[in-house]
């Protein structure tokens, strides 16, 4: 069976360099990390009460880990903003808004969306507005937001995409 069935030709499998983040309908905006989307389910050993020797196992409670969000440090406030609705000197959490479902997409090299990932009701558990500064370096200024979630999915709406040719004719 081939491993891409609309493109039969393609023997590679995708890059991690090209992906997007977006919440509230919109893509935010320079995201150049994403942590791995991780579950693990605990495992429950159980045994007979008639048969001592044999130890059995089954699947238990699942947990997802943290998705941790990282990009460049900008004018844009969106992290920020979101890191806010959860505390702020001026008042507690939002109770109303905090909670965003997210997607991950990710893109072949020609820019369509191959995979994509939904994650259900995520807020910001830390909030980092600014890495180590240090004169140094020569790095980037970081933003890190963690998003703690209650579980991830894959989107089975998007289909592998037909893709370009640029075959010369």
């Amino acid at each position: 069976m081939a491993q891409f069935s609309v493109n039969a030709e393609r023997r590679d499998p995708y890059k991690n360099f090209k992906f997007r983040v977006r919440w509230d309908g919109r893509i935010v905006a320079g995201v150049s990390k994403v942590s791995a989307l991780r579950r693990t389910t605990e495992v429950v050993q159980y045994r007979s009460g008639a048969d001592p020797s044999i130890t059995m196992r089954a699947p238990g409670q699942t947990q997802f880990e943290p998705i941790t969000l990282e990009r460049g440090l900008t004018h844009d406030t969106e992290f920020e903003r979101w890191a806010n609705k959860i505390w702020t000197r001026d008042h507690d959490v939002s109770l109303r808004d905090f909670r965003k479902d997210i997607v991950i997409e990710v893109l072949n090299e020609a820019g369509q969306v191959v995979l994509s990932y939904l994650v259900y009701r995520a807020w910001p558990s830390s909030y980092t507005a600014c890495s180590d500064l240090d004169a140094d370096a020569n790095e980037v200024a970081v933003e890190t937001l963690i998003l703690e979630h209650e579980g991830w999915q894959r989107d089975d709406d998007v289909k592998e995409p037909q893709e370009p040719s640029f075959d010369s004719e």
